[in-house]
């Protein structure tokens, strides 16, 4: 799957894309990311991940539309494509595969 690969950020940003389906925009992306694993991760490289990605086809966006809240700017929203769950699906079979074939005497600790 040749052009596919993800770095660590790129696959925590996709997974988490996809889990906030239709609420993706990227300071919901950033601060679901701190909550699910602990990580502060700064707004600019969240923005970047997401400007590759989109680049890469994995990601599509729109503009949502303008809020009082944030003063009639309007939100850009992410939503997974059929590319970025083919690459996830990969990144998912290839780590689950290496972990089968841990053997089992690796994991006594004692």
């Amino acid at each position: 799957m040749k052009g596919s690969y993800l770095g660590e950020l790129e696959e925590l940003v996709l997974l988490t894309v996809g889990a906030l389906y239709q609420q993706a925009y990227g300071v919901s992306v950033m601060d679901e990311i701190e909550n699910q694993t602990g990580r502060s991760i700064n707004i600019s490289a969240i923005h970047s991940v997401l400007k590759r990605l989109e680049a890469k086809g994995m990601v599509k966006s729109e503009m949502g539309g303008a809020t009082s809240e944030r003063g009639g700017r309007r939100k850009r929203i992410f939503n997974l494509t059929s590319t970025g769950k083919k690459a996830l699906d990969h990144s998912m079979e290839i780590r689950n595969q290496l972990y089968g074939q841990i053997p089992k005497v690796v994991f006594n600790f004692s």
